[in-house]
């Protein structure tokens, strides 16, 4: 007689409200291998069956191959912000200048990114001026030298 894997126990199996959901990989091989051990002998699984539980196995292999590669192409394309923006450095951007009292807008200055620089998780360009510019202030990016168009 075959012995029966004691992790199918009720015993060891999680708790009532338990978080994990998803069946994996192992846990479909260690019910496909339970029971090819204990079908009957006289009426045995079909190939058809088998193969077709091989099938879906296969696939729940391969999908999980490519989640994970999935991930680690996402992982590679999210560059930090200070590599991103290093790209401006020599570009001319321009910026809005605003009314201290009534925080409208007065005028647009121009100035050459000479640094990038990141802290506390907030990213600014250091211009020739010597003044540091959050990015999320920048209006309009030309190579230096270069009339733009608008404002």
């Amino acid at each position: 007689m075959n012995t029966i894997d004691s992790s199918y126990y009720l015993k060891n199996q999680p708790a009532a409200g338990s978080t994990n959901t998803s069946l994996g990989k192992d846990e479909f091989l260690k019910i496909l291998m339970a029971q090819i051990q204990n079908q009957n002998p006289l009426d045995p699984m079909k190939d058809k069956e088998f193969i077709s539980q091989m099938t879906q196995f296969s696939n729940l292999e391969q999908m999980t191959n490519m989640s994970q590669s999935m991930e680690k192409f996402l992982e590679t394309q999210s560059l930090p912000p200070l590599v991103q923006y290093s790209g401006l450095i020599g570009k001319e951007v321009s910026y809005p200048i605003a009314n201290e009292e009534t925080g409208a807008r007065e005028s647009v200055e121009k100035g050459v990114v000479t640094s990038v620089a990141q802290k506390d998780g907030n990213t600014s360009l250091e211009l020739n001026s010597g003044l540091k510019l959050p990015v999320n202030q920048i209006i309009s990016v030309s190579d230096t030298g270069e009339e733009s168009s608008g404002e």
